[in-house]
C-alpha cells in the first residue's frame, strides 16, 4: 500500500460498459489507500455493483444532438455540470480526474483540464467514443483496451497507454481456473446473453439453430439464456418444442458463475463482454449490435476473432442455419473448443486494473500537498462538496 493518500475523481456515463471498469479502478485505488469520488448520472448512481464506499455525485448529462432546437438546453446542462464539477474539485482537491466516456464525463473532464488538474481518459472499445474524442487532445493520458483503436489521431500516439479493460474481481478470479471439461459424451453448456437489455434476435434465432445441430450434439446441450421479459415465454416454448433443456431469465445475478461453467458463449460484443470472455478464456460466437455508434461492437471482435477465440456474424446474416454452421465449426470436437478457449484467454489483459491504477497514480501532487488535501477533505473548505454529495 502506498504511504501517500491522494484524492481521485472518476467520471463515467450511467451504463455498465462505462461503470464496470470505473468501479474496478475505484476498488483498486481505495485498496492502495486513496480516496475516490464518482461523477455520473442518475442511472449510474443506482447501478448494481457500485462499491459502498464510493460516493456518487450526479451531474447533468447534457447532449448536443442533430436538432439545433435542443442545443441551448444541452449546452446549458453541460455548463452547469462543469460548474458543479469545479465546486467538487475545490473541496476534494483531486490529484487526477479519470474519465470513462459517456456524457456525464465531459463536463467533469472539461472542468479538470480548465483547472490544470491532470486528467486521464479510458476507452473501453476499439473505436474512440464521441466524448473521449472531444477530450483526447486536452487530457494528460489516454488508456486503451485494444492494440488498435480507431479515431485516435497520430499526434495523440505519444500519450496512449495500452492497459486493457478492467473486469469485476469475481470474473478475474476465474482466469487461472481450467476450462470446464468437455468430452465426446459430456454436456455442452451454452450461455446466451444480449447485453443489459437482452436482444430479441437471439431469442428468435438461437433455439432454432441449436435444434439444427446433429442429434449426437443436440442431445448433450444445456442452455442458459437471458431474454427480454416480453420474449421469455415464447423462447421457453421453442426450447420445449425442440426438447432442449434451457434455463431462461431476464437477469442473472451470478453471471460470473455461469460464465465459469460455460463451454460456449453466444451474444453481443460489448466492451465488458469481450473483456470478461478474454479474462476467463471462453470461446464465443458474437453478433455485434448493428446500431452501435461507429460500429464499435464489430471493431471489438477483430482481435479475438483473428486469434481464433471467437467467430463474428453480422446481424443481417444471423440466421439459424448460419449460427448452427458456426457452432459446429467451433465446437465440433473437444479439441477445437479447447483451442478456441485458449486463444480467447491469450487475448485477455489480467493486469488491466493494476496497470490503469499505476497510470493514474503517476499523476499526483507532492507528498506535502497530499497531506494538506487529506486534512482539507474533513475541514470547512470541503463543506460545499459535502453539500453537493447530499444533493443540497
Amino acid at each position: 500500500m502506498t504511504s501517500v493518500t491522494r484524492h481521485y475523481v472518476l467520471a463515467a456515463g450511467g451504463t455498465g460498459g462505462h461503470l464496470i471498469p470505473a468501479f474496478a479502478l475505484a476498488i483498486e485505488l481505495e485498496r492502495r489507500g486513496h480516496h475516490v469520488a464518482l461523477i455520473t448520472d442518475e442511472r449510474g448512481a443506482r447501478l448494481p455493483g457500485k462499491p459502498e464506499s464510493l460516493v456518487a455525485h450526479v451531474l447533468p448529462a447534457g447532449r448536443i444532438g442533430k436538432n439545433p432546437l435542443h442545443w441551448p438546453k444541452g449546452i446549458g446542462a453541460i455548463l452547469e455540470g462543469k460548474r458543479m464539477a469545479q465546486r467538487l474539485f475545490d473541496g476534494f482537491q483531486p490529484s487526477a480526474v479519470v474519465g470513462f466516456g459517456g456524457y456525464p464525463a465531459f463536463p467533469a473532464l472539461w472542468a479538470a483540464t480548465a483547472a490544470g488538474v491532470p486528467s486521464v481518459i479510458h476507452e473501453q472499445n476499439a473505436v474512440l467514443g464521441r466524448v473521449n474524442r472531444l477530450l483526447a487532445g486536452r487530457v494528460s493520458a489516454i488508456a486503451t483496451s485494444y492494440r488498435q483503436v480507431a479515431r485516435l489521431k497520430p499526434k495523440q500516439a505519444d500519450k496512449v497507454h495500452l492497459v486493457g479493460n478492467p473486469v469485476r474481481a469475481e470474473v478475474l478470479a476465474l482466469r487461472d481456473e481450467p476450462f470446464p471439461p468437455f468430452t465426446e459424451e459430456g454436456l455442452l453448456r451454452v450461455l446466451v446473453t444480449g447485453g443489459s437489455q437482452g436482444a430479441s434476435v437471439l431469442s428468435e434465432v438461437v433455439p432454432d439453430a441449436l435444434a439444427m445441430l446433429p442429434a449426437a450434439l443436440r442431445s448433450r446441450l444445456q442452455v442458459t439464456q437471458q431474454c427480454r421479459a416480453e420474449d421469455i415465454e415464447a423462447v421457453r416454448a421453442r426450447y420445449a418444442g425442440h426438447d432442449i433443456p434451457a434455463e431462461l431469465g431476464t437477469y442473472f445475478e451470478n453471471m460470473a458463475t455461469r460464465l465459469a461453467d460455460a463451454h460456449l458463449f453466444i451474444g453481443r460484443a460489448g466492451a465488458s463482454t469481450i473483456a470478461e470472455l478474454t479474462a476467463v478464456g471462453r470461446p464465443a460466437i458474437l453478433v455485434p449490435l448493428p446500431i452501435a455508434t461507429d460500429d464499435h461492437q464489430a471493431a471489438n471482435t477483430l482481435e479475438i476473432c483473428k486469434a481464433g477465440g471467437a467467430r463474428m456474424i453480422r446481424q443481417d446474416r444471423f440466421t439459424a442455419a448460419e449460427l448452427a454452421k458456426q457452432i459446429l465449426a467451433i465446437a465440433q470436437s473437444p479439441e477445437t473448443l479447447a483451442t478456441a478457449a485458449h486463444a480467447a484467454w491469450n487475448c485477455g489483459y489480467p493486469k488491466a486494473v493494476k496497470d490503469l491504477a499505476d497510470l493514474v497514480e503517476s499523476f499526483g501532487g507532492a507528498p506535502l500537498m497530499d497531506v494538506i488535501r487529506v486534512a482539507q477533505s474533513v475541514s470547512a473548505s470541503g463543506q460545499e462538496a459535502l453539500a453537493m454529495e447530499r444533493g443540497e
